[in-house]
């Protein structure tokens, strides 16, 4: 990989002038930052609108977030009975817990609002569609030394490729999760520092750190960044404050993780997917002092790995390759290589969306360096070219990955499994403690005490649940059926069943054989990934 410094404006005193570019490339057609605003909301809202319509968004992870926010909106701690119970946290866990991510709690004011999950599907996309006007911004900087009309087109494109971005549209389809805050603060923090406002920069990056425990490590690799821009220069704020984001980053990264996530009832180490490199992360320190060429070995040890790193880099021609700011992606993208998680390895979750302002911004650097005029007039045509290209593969990618769907009117109705499970979850009265199918549990979560219905039994006046379709967290629609028939013998009496959906209710105290409820002392648990999990780059 050959790491170049894009140049934004270099010298301190042509900041003013670069800034003054940029004012006159955006201003004139100021209403197309709305007008591509507008479509990015429109489209990311309506996929997850969709994902909703189709009851296709479950409770991991759409009914989680919602609990937690919800727990904000009452002035209370971020609380999901889904997340803790099925994976037996002890009484006291909060989902600070899980990923310290209290930027959330600005989505509160949402509930206030309209108490109900779609608030969340609606919040994504607003977060999202404020990256237009940065990302346009970025590229009337990076742009700021080529012809006018050819900077006025880039930040268009910019702002069009960004909107339509793939990452967004599968971050939306899958439901909510804390990129919603991690996008846009990226492109400020990355858009702010181009234009030498520190200032801005710490406050974006400390947002970023309580987004998500790991985000530090993406502000500290942006430290370098700063490093690498200002080591020649009479920059000395940019110099300081890369020494800051460097070392506080990382600093950040380590105290959520070792004491600030343990202190919400957490467990240490329990997001540790890297058993290849040791037990935990002290020894695979230890390990790869032995051995190095292990880290080798991790990266490249299943075919998904390689092809997420061709798919991610060469959609973009490999042109983020070419801008020090690629270097903000090493440790986010080391996070999944090295994982042996296989949900990590498919561009069919949240994670990639993590990595677009990344991408886009570096692309976006490479090209106006291209496009300086003091290239020569080749230099200039490939670098349109490549351009063009790169624009033209985002969008195309776009289609079948989330825009084709919005078109299609069987995609925005649910099949008749999932739609009898709306119909049975309408029986159920308000109030009531339920164990829910995951499909079905974000539509229970405002107005019933729900848990997941996963492999144990927790002794909920109702169970819906699914017999012959497997949902998450069954291996098998066998286990579904079993499960039924153990309820049925103990207590239960089927109300409603229809599609393969049944409705049980409890008519006694009987025990169930199984039964539990976390309490003090519950040792938290993983979920065992599917065998089919992993083989293909774009499911999951």
């Amino acid at each position: 990989m050959t790491t170049q410094t894009a140049t934004p404006p270099t010298p301190r005193a042509a900041v003013p002038a670069a800034a003054r570019r940029a004012a006159t490339v955006l201003g004139t057609p100021a209403r197309r930052t709305l007008v591509l605003g507008l479509l990015c909301f429109a489209v990311t809202c309506a996929i997850g609108m969709q994902g909703w319509a189709s009851v296709s968004l479950g409770g991991f992870d759409l009914g989680i977030f919602d609990q937690g926010i919800r727990g904000y909106a009452h002035f209370g701690l971020p609380v999901s009975t889904l997340k803790s119970y099925h994976h037996e946290f002890p009484p006291g866990f909060s989902l600070l817990g899980d990923h310290f991510s209290p930027v959330l709690a600005l989505l509160a004011p949402l509930y206030w609002i309209w108490d109900d999950p779609r608030s969340l599907i609606i919040g994504q996309a607003l977060l999202f569609a404020l990256g237009v006007p940065l990302i346009r911004r970025i590229a009337a900087y990076s742009f700021a030394a080529a012809e006018p009309r050819t900077a006025r087109r880039a930040a268009d494109l910019a702002g069009l490729t960004y909107a339509l971005g793939w990452p967004l549209l599968v971050a939306s389809r899958v439901g909510f999760h804390e990129v919603a805050f991690a996008v846009p603060l990226t492109l400020l923090m990355l858009e702010r520092g181009l234009a030498r406002r520190y200032g801005t920069v710490v406050l974006a990056a400390v947002l970023l750190c309580c987004t998500k425990e790991d985000m530090g490590l993406l502000v500290g690799a942006y430290g370098l960044v700063l490093l690498l821009r200002t080591r020649r220069t009479g920059d000395r704020a940019g110099r300081y404050t890369g020494i800051g984001l460097l070392l506080g980053g990382p600093i950040a990264s380590a105290v959520a993780i070792k004491w600030l996530i343990p202190a919400m009832g957490g467990e240490p180490g329990y997001y540790w997917n890297y058993e290849t490199l040791g037990a935990d992360g002290g020894q695979a320190v230890t390990n790869l002092l032995h051995d190095p060429f292990l880290l080798v070995q991790t990266a490249f040890d299943q075919p998904l790995k390689p092809l997420l790193l061709l798919w991610l880099f060469g959609t973009l021609f490999l042109l983020p390759l070419r801008s020090a700011t690629v270097l903000c992606l090493v440790p986010l993208l080391a996070e999944r290589i090295l994982s042996s998680n296989p949900n990590h390895w498919s561009i069919a979750r949240h994670y990639d969306s993590l990595l677009w302002p990344v991408l886009l911004t570096a692309t976006v650097e490479v090209l106006g360096r291209l496009s300086s005029t003091e290239r020569t007039e080749r230099t200039r045509r490939r670098a349109r070219l490549l351009g063009l290209g790169t624009v033209g593969v985002a969008l195309v990618a776009a289609v079948p990955i989330g825009l084709l769907q919005l078109a299609v009117p069987s995609s925005w109705e649910p099949r008749a499994s999932e739609a009898a499970l709306v119909r049975a979850a309408a029986l159920i009265p308000d109030g009531a403690s339920v164990e829910a199918d995951n499909q079905i549990a974000p539509r229970l979560t405002a107005r019933t005490d729900v848990v997941l219905v996963d492999g144990t039994p927790r002794g909920r006046d109702y169970v819906l649940t699914r017999s012959d379709k497997r949902s998450f967290p069954f291996k098998t629609d066998k286990e579904q059926a079993d499960r039924i028939q153990l309820l049925l013998a103990h207590g239960y009496r089927q109300l409603w069943a229809e599609d393969g959906v049944v409705l049980l209710h409890r008519e006694g105290d009987q025990p169930v054989p199984g039964e539990h409820v976390p309490g003090p002392g519950s040792k938290p648990v993983q979920d065992e990934v599917p065998s089919d999990v992993g083989h293909n780059l774009f499911k999951g």
